[in-house]
């Protein structure tokens, strides 16, 4: 297979891994989750002419007064009888205005002694300080759209529209698997020869801010029975994620295991550096990804293939990470045939690219709060240039 450009393999990507079906859960359970159907208001809000602040409900064609307190509306109330000519009700923020009143005499311009009200401002139009009926929105009104991902602010409008629970997409499940007889779990002994396995807790990390489920199926050596059987044992998840194997030497045993597991592969190696062997395809009903070994390469590949696959399948409208443009602090090389991932951080000077660029610079890796995207064929860049960027998780 020829080097695919990562737009199209993305694209490719997002065109076979079909959205997860949805299910409608309480509006606690959809934080961070994307709606799968449009939602609309069953209520209007306000949900009455409301009063914005604390003073007295009057006509305003009766200004400056005298009015007679006839009463009172504090919020919670209705049914409220209709206001009388000459007549004043006491209200207070967020309390419902009584029939015939149409403005707000706020208590700091209002005189009053006993029941008897004046006003002690400017002439008070009509409409001032209210809060009219269905004015944030009207029953029926599509207040948030399918795609939409669900914040705080999202829940609050639900809510007030009268929701106690939403339609999201389900939750994808992500099996991990991390493969070589180098690996060692996390925080065992390392002695020569061999490697603390840290793709599948790097990867782990980087979906805690996605609505998902992490399985890590655990360290598979590099044999290809086992490989199929860990491969078979993962395709009980939405998706599949293994890391190192994927590339071409004798103990690159993925592609092989993942062929005779019953998968079907719709495409290997990607025109970009770092993780050019990346491959994608499917095995029963789940997706699959092949990552390179390397962490860096994992952790640029999970970035641009990974996570935009969660988000898409979680019903996401653009599940790719946001690509801006940013001024260079430092001078960059030109670029060769494939498209190159430089990771940097972002100083006051402008964007300055980590010491190393080599794919097994881990330390480099961690200093790094962005990725600098130079094009294939891009000639060298000085200090001041703009260059595309886009956030690391």
């Amino acid at each position: 297979m020829s080097l695919l450009p990562v737009a199209k393999a993305q694209a490719r990507l997002f065109a076979f891994a079909s959205r997860l079906p949805a299910e409608t859960v309480p509006v606690a359970q959809s934080v961070g989750r994307w709606l799968a159907q449009d939602v609309a208001a069953l209520r209007d809000q306000p949900w009455a002419d409301l009063s914005a602040m604390d003073g007295y409900a009057v006509r305003a064609a009766e200004y400056p007064g005298p009015w007679r307190v006839v009463g009172e509306s504090a919020a919670g109330v209705a049914n409220l009888e209709p206001l009388g000519q000459g007549d004043a009700l006491r209200i207070f923020t967020g309390a419902p205005l009584p029939p015939g009143a149409d403005t707000i005499l706020i208590q700091e311009n209002a005189a009053r002694d006993g029941d008897l009200l004046t006003a002690s401002a400017d002439p008070l139009p009509a409409g001032r300080h209210i809060r009219t009926a269905a004015s944030d929105f009207a029953r029926d009104a599509l207040l948030l759209k399918a795609g939409t991902r669900v914040g705080p602010a999202q829940i609050a409008l639900a809510v007030l529209a009268g929701h106690g629970a939403l339609p999201v997409r389900r939750r994808p499940t992500v099996a991990l698997l991390s493969t070589g007889n180098e690996l060692v779990p996390p925080g065992a002994p390392a002695p020569a020869g061999h490697l603390p396995s840290s793709n599948a807790p790097m990867l782990a990390a980087m979906l805690v801010g996605l609505p998902c489920d992490v399985i890590d199926i655990g360290i598979v050596p590099d044999d290809l029975d086992a490989m199929v059987a860990a491969l078979e044992r993962a395709a009980q998840a939405d998706i599949i994620v293994s890391t190192g194997g994927a590339s071409v030497g004798d103990h690159d045993l993925v592609k092989p295991a993942f062929v005779q597991a019953g998968g079907s592969l719709d495409f290997w190696k990607i025109k970009m550096r770092p993780g050019k062997p990346l491959m994608a395809g499917r095995l029963n009903d789940a997706l699959f990804l092949g990552l390179p070994g390397n962490p860096v390469s994992a952790f640029v590949t999970g970035t641009l293939f990974l996570l935009p696959l969660v988000r898409h399948m979680s019903g996401a409208t653009n599940p790719l990470p946001p690509m801006g443009e940013a001024l260079l602090a430092g001078p960059l090389p030109a670029i060769g045939d494939r498209d190159d991932y430089l990771r940097a951080w972002r100083s006051p000077d402008g964007l300055v690219s980590v010491t190393s660029q080599d794919s097994a610079a881990t330390a480099a890796m961690a200093a790094a709060d962005c990725l600098i995207l130079r094009p294939a064929g891009s000639p060298a860049a000085g200090p001041g240039d703009r260059v595309a960027v886009l956030p690391l998780p």
